[in-house]
Formats: C-alpha cells, sequence, structure tokens
C-alpha cells in the first residue's frame, strides 16, 4: 500500500485512524468508559470496575428455563442455516460448518425480546448514559473439532474505521448459550486494553466484510502491541456455565481459540450503542457494510424506566 492513498480518505479530525500509516502504534483513549451518573441496575463498585477492567462477568445470569429456551431456538436456527445462502450465515474459513448467524435481534423474534431484556437495556442505559439501539447481533457458533479461532481485535477499530462510529460510546454483551469451558475456545478479554487504541496496518480491501467474518486479515493488532497489552493486563477467559454473561467495552482487545474439543460452545453477542453516537460515514473512505452487521436503524430500544 501507499500510505499517503489511504490518508487521503481519512478525515483530518478523525480522532482514532487506523489502516492509514504503515506502521502500529498504541493511541491514549479520548473518550470516557461509563457515560452514565447516579444509581442504576450495576453497583457502583462494578461501574468502577468495568471502567478500570474494561469487562464484567455475571455467572449464571440467565436461568435455566430462560436459556433452555435460547438454546432450543439457536439449535433451529443453526440446522435452517445449513442451506440457508443469505448473507446473514457466515460459514467457517475452511468449510461449509456454519461460524455465525448475524441480525438475529431483527430477523427473529424471541432473539429480538432478549436484546431487549430490561436487565441488559438498564445497564446499557447505565453505563451509556441515555438511549441506546443495537448495533449488531449474532450468535457464534462453535460446534467442537474444527471451529476456527475468532482472532485478537478491538471492535470498536473496525467499527470506526469500516462502519462509521464516531466514538466509543458502545458495549457487547456475550450471553452463553452452552457451558464455556478453559479449553472450548471461551471468549478473551485483555483487561485495561480498553484504555489504549491500538491502529492498525493495512488498507481495508473493497467488501472486505464477505472474508473478515470468516478469518479477519485486516484490523488486527500486530504482535508487539498484543504482548504489551497482555503484560500490562493479563488475560480473562469468560469460563462459565451456560446462561452466563460477559459485558464488555467496544474497545476491549478480546478473542477466543478454536474449539479442537467435543465440547460445543456457542454464545449469543449484542452490541448497544448509545443512539448518540449513531454511525456516521465510514472513516476509512468506503462504503458502509451492509446492515445486518451494523444497523443504521438508530430507533432507541424501550427503556426500562418507561412502561417496562
Amino acid at each position: 500500500m501507499t500510505a499517503n492513498a489511504r490518508k487521503i480518505n481519512i478525515p483530518s479530525d478523525d480522532p482514532y485512524p487506523s489502516r492509514c500509516r504503515p506502521q502500529a502504534d498504541i493511541l491514549k483513549r479520548l473518550d470516557p468508559v461509563v457515560y452514565g451518573t447516579g444509581r442504576g441496575f450495576l453497583s457502583d463498585d462494578r461501574l468502577t470496575a468495568f471502567d478500570r477492567d474494561g469487562y464484567l462477568f455475571f455467572e449464571r445470569f440467565f436461568e435455566d428455563r430462560e436459556i433452555a429456551a435460547f438454546q432450543d431456538e439457536s439449535a433451529r436456527l443453526f440446522a435452517k442455516a445449513a442451506n440457508d445462502t443469505s448473507e446473514t450465515v457466515i460459514r467457517e474459513p475452511d468449510s461449509k460448518e456454519v461460524r455465525s448467524i448475524f441480525a438475529v435481534h431483527r430477523d427473529n423474534a424471541l432473539f429480538a425480546r432478549l436484546a431487549a431484556d430490561p436487565r441488559l437495556v438498564a445497564m446499557a442505559e447505565q453505563v451509556l448514559g441515555g438511549p441506546v439501539y443495537i448495533h449488531q447481533s449474532r450468535i457464534n457458533f462453535k460446534k467442537g473439532y474444527r471451529a476456527k479461532e475468532f482472532y485478537w481485535h478491538s471492535d470498536f477499530e473496525t467499527w470506526h474505521v469500516e462502519d462509521g462510529m464516531p466514538r466509543m460510546r458502545a458495549f457487547s454483551v456475550s450471553i452463553a448459550l452452552s457451558e464455556n469451558t478453559p479449553n472450548n475456545g471461551p471468549l478473551m478479554v485483555i483487561p485495561g486494553s480498553h484504555k489504549h487504541y491500538v491502529t492498525c496496518v493495512g488498507e481495508t480491501p473493497d467488501n472486505h466484510y464477505k472474508q473478515s467474518l470468516r478469518r479477519q486479515d485486516y484490523g488486527v493488532p500486530d504482535d508487539e502491541s498484543l504482548a504489551r497489552l497482555v503484560e500490562q493486563g493479563g488475560i480473562f477467559a469468560a469460563a462459565g456455565p451456560a446462561g452466563s454473561v460477559t459485558m464488555f467495552d467496544c474497545n476491549a482487545m478480546h478473542g477466543s481459540n478454536g474449539n479442537i474439543t467435543p465440547l460445543p460452545r456457542s454464545n449469543v453477542f449484542l452490541v448497544y450503542n448509545s443512539v448518540a453516537n449513531a454511525l456516521v460515514e465510514p472513516f476509512g473512505g468506503q462504503k458502509p457494510r451492509p446492515d445486518f452487521i451494523a444497523s443504521r436503524d438508530f430507533a432507541p430500544l424501550p427503556s426500562p424506566g418507561h412502561g417496562r
């Protein structure tokens, strides 16, 4: 790539430039982690921990009867996706096995209700300081034996460059549909990494999402930056029973190993973004990714404090 060519497409006032310079860098986060004030669903101690570490883990957040319904529905969707050729179904990089199903909050009534769960929305409104909408939703499957990894990355770096998310005012919720063990590829987060923005190298190809959702080659951190982050914060593995929930900041460095065990692992991911942080044109200068990856329906979810 020619470094100057990509810079032409980057607004001069971009607070988080990436994929536009010949070498990686670690920049200071310019945005708050917790935007809300006052009491809410999360205790002061929980908010302090989230601000410090960039994640929270809740063991058995959902009751068995709740998670059983999600398990049954995800199994039905997985079976249906075997012959589904729509873009929302993503397959493993080296096979036709289903890897992810996107836009489940949009296309499925049960997961739409899950996305609007008053407890999750209350956490989102408290942390993000006001009304929220779902930026992205998906189910990630790792059925065992040959499921590939999700390499280390900051979601915000991709959402900023490829989707036009202006600032760090979003977070993800990962809901375990099956037991996540230390061995079957649980979500891993680098504590404290959300306070540092790791720029990436490489000009993003057109329609990059068609490849990146199967295996990401652009928007991934360099080895030296990863080593520095892990040296400072270590690694947290979100192992726990079905029904457990991990919420993590949009800029937290995270990933997961492949699953070569016979133990299947599947998680629902819901991304809550502030309506005050609605998407603009992508900062990488390309056309926006499709709506099933980055929703541009910014209508807020019903607030638990209004008729709930």
